[in-house]
């Protein structure tokens, strides 16, 4: 039975192999299917995103000292 089992699992592995193999050929002819209508179409994709606002102000309240430890604190103070 040792033999019989050896010989399932050895098929099993051989199967789910393939099987990989199989999907993994399909992505790629997906991905090139998908990149050639693109490129006839002339569009980007991923498409750029927009920068947002919220970015801006991030950076701005960095640059002013109004983030991290050094905040100057209206409410109450806290340690850092």
């Amino acid at each position: 039975m040792n033999s019989d089992t050896s010989a399932r699992n050895a098929l099993r592995d051989m199967e789910l192999e393939v099987e990989a193999e199989g999907r993994e050929w399909m992505r790629q002819r997906l991905a090139n299917k998908l990149q050639a209508q693109v490129e006839e179409r002339g569009a980007i994709f991923p498409p750029e995103r927009e920068k947002s606002a919220s970015s801006a102000s991030r950076k701005d309240a960095t640059a002013n000292g109004l983030r991290g430890c050094n905040a100057k604190r209206m409410a109450r103070e806290k340690s850092c």
